[in-house]
């Protein structure tokens, strides 16, 4: 595993994900999801989430599939965010009572969208840097 490559990669990737929550959570379905208390944490919080989601993308296709185009990582990206995103909304539907169908729905696509993009942009780095 190139570390140089799954570092910038991770932390880029983690940065545009942190970027599209905010564009799609935070401005286009600000009304559909519930927001967030902030606190003094809450953003420091989101965005470690994000760098970690990043780096976790950039791992796995540096280390186990040297993926290095748009279009794989973007393919890559998108199964991936299908069950990470199954995952995740089988729990919220289970353990929170607000939950509904709608919501979970909506939120696999996102994070399928999502992740792709930032698959997308993981592959392209990596190509790039060899």
């Amino acid at each position: 595993m190139k570390t140089k490559n799954f570092l910038v990669s991770g932390i880029v990737g983690g940065i545009v994900y942190y970027l599209l929550g905010w564009l799609f959570y935070g401005i286009l379905l600000v009304d559909f999801f519930p927001q967030p208390e902030m606190t003094s944490n809450t953003m420091i919080f989101i965005l470690l989430g994000c760098l970690t989601y990043g780096l976790f993308i950039a791992y796995l296709f540096t280390k186990w599939a040297q993926i290095s185009t748009a279009a794989t990582g973007a393919s890559a990206g998108a199964v991936i965010g299908l069950f990470l995103g199954l995952f995740f909304n089988f729990f919220n539907m289970a353990m929170m009572p607000e939950a509904t169908y709608e919501m979970a729905a909506l939120d696999l696509v996102v994070t399928i969208v999502s992740t792709a993009i930032i698959g997308a942009i993981i592959g392209a780095i990596n190509g790039k840097l060899g």
